[in-house]
């Protein structure tokens, strides 16, 4: 009997690596409409809040909040209401993996 060789795990496993690695460019991509306020890769200046180095769990929540009207804003919440769930993940991920400003 012949050996067979599957090909479809190392299809799988192609696919899977070609998936996450787009992830992070588009992350950056969705974080840089971010950037007129919280500053270049989350690097705030002057009295907008700074993103980088905050938990990506904490930077979904306040998200979560603006999306949903309970924290009150001047236009976060309109910003906030334009990105599905997957998207904020994203962009709160880029925003986590960023240097905080010492």
């Amino acid at each position: 009997m012949k050996p067979v060789f599957r090909l479809e795990p190392v299809l799988l496993l192609l696919v899977a690596s070609l998936a996450q690695a787009q992830s992070t460019p588009l992350g950056r991509n969705l974080a840089a409409t971010c950037a007129n306020c919280h500053g270049t890769n989350g690097q705030a200046r002057g009295d907008s809040k700074p993103l980088a180095g905050l938990s990506a769990e904490k930077i979904t929540a306040a998200i979560a909040d603006y999306k949903s009207g309970a924290q009150p804003a001047t236009i976060m919440h309109q910003i906030a209401k334009g990105y599905t769930d997957d998207q904020i993940k994203l962009i709160a991920a880029y925003f986590a993996a960023q240097p905080a400003k010492p």
